[in-house]
């Protein structure tokens, strides 16, 4: 018997203007059992006119409001309205994308044949700028990679599309572009971390859905195209750099946080040095004033020991996966490849030797 599935989606201003009609179409060219299919739409930082336009343009969805913007929130949102509805997979899907006919099926085909997963990722491809032959697609993500300062970034970007059979478990995360989660998964791990707001989200949802036990897997053959923008995604510089160390202080355990002291220290110096330069140190002001904060240090530990409830495998066995390098791939940086990266590297190797 098929699963009852719910896609949640996110809009935020103007993006559903820019990017819902060519989704909205491809989901409805899915193979998968429509009756089976609920879709909800969270209008984040919601108004008159965008809740009028997604209703108009995209009737058989449920659309919910939410004024503030938090992404983590307005997921779990949709995921805890699927719940209510008595869905048994739920899918998040960014709307900057179009997707194969067979995407949904697929998805929920690897977790039906995998039942040691928690989550299984989609492959994600670059969108073309115009229609070319599938042979020439590039991949957008294959599963992300942790880096063992918390950055977080995309495997294999770039690089041509290829065949890949089975279904590869990913060491690192999944990808927020498009990720299905069993129900049973969601509620064990207490869903988002809405103090991440935005960026790393799927980071720690993936972290959390590791340390309960479960796999997250590649489904190969539920392909998304992906609009990706680079710029986008560095217009948040604040959740980029808070939510790494966030990510760092509510996951890591003592003796790996005084290991990587040194090179945290590092590393934040060389980004300190960036923002004078580049023209955002308040930004960076704005990072240090929020962990000068006892009340957010509060929040950390109270998460601590809620994940410690549920939280069967070590993180030392997760953190040996974790990459000393940093890639950021659409930024060629000398001294991050010739210099940082090597040395990060060779250290990252001898701490994990340590555990």
């Amino acid at each position: 018997m098929n699963k009852k599935v719910a896609i949640v989606l996110v809009n935020y201003q103007d993006y559903a203007t820019r990017f819902l009609l060519a989704c909205r179409d491809s989901l409805r060219r899915q193979n998968y059992p429509a009756d089976q299919i609920s879709i909800y739409i969270v209008d984040n930082a919601s108004c008159p006119e965008s809740l009028k336009y997604l209703q108009d343009n995209f009737p058989e969805a449920l659309i919910l409001p939410r004024s503030d913007g938090n992404y983590a929130a307005a997921n779990n949102l949709g995921f805890k309205q699927a719940i209510q509805d008595a869905c048994q997979y739920l899918v998040t899907l960014n709307m900057d994308t179009e997707l194969d006919a067979n995407w949904l099926q697929e998805l929920v085909l690897a977790l039906d044949q995998n039942p040691q997963a928690g989550i299984a990722q989609s492959k994600i491809l670059l969108a073309p700028a115009t229609n070319q032959h599938s042979s020439e697609m590039k991949i957008n993500s294959l599963g992300n990679i942790i880096n063992f300062l918390g950055f977080g970034f995309t495997s294999a970007y770039g690089e041509a599309d290829r065949e890949i059979k089975d279904y590869p478990e990913i060491q690192g995360y999944a990808s927020g572009c498009s990720f299905i989660i069993r129900r049973e998964t969601f509620e064990k791990i207490g869903a988002y971390n809405e103090e991440f707001y935005m960026y790393h989200d799927d980071l720690e949802l993936s972290l959390k859905t590791r340390l309960a036990g479960q796999q997250i897997i590649l489904a190969p053959r539920s392909r998304v195209f992906h609009k990706y923008e680079f710029s986008r995604s560095v217009q948040m510089l604040y959740y980029l750099e808070r939510n790494r160390y966030l990510l760092i202080f509510t996951f890591y355990p003592g003796y790996l946080l005084f290991l990587i002291v040194l090179p945290l220290i590092i590393m934040d110096g060389g980004l300190l040095f960036f923002s004078i330069l580049k023209g955002w140190f308040n930004t960076k002001k704005k990072v240090y004033r929020y962990f000068c904060s006892y009340r957010n240090y509060v929040k950390i530990i109270q998460e601590r020991r809620r994940i410690k409830k549920f939280k069967i495998v070590p993180f030392s066995a997760l953190a040996q996966h974790f990459s000393g390098r940093i890639e950021f791939q659409e930024i060629a940086n000398p001294l991050l490849n010739n210099v940082v990266n090597p040395v990060f590297s060779a250290y990252w190797s001898l701490i994990k030797k340590l555990f």
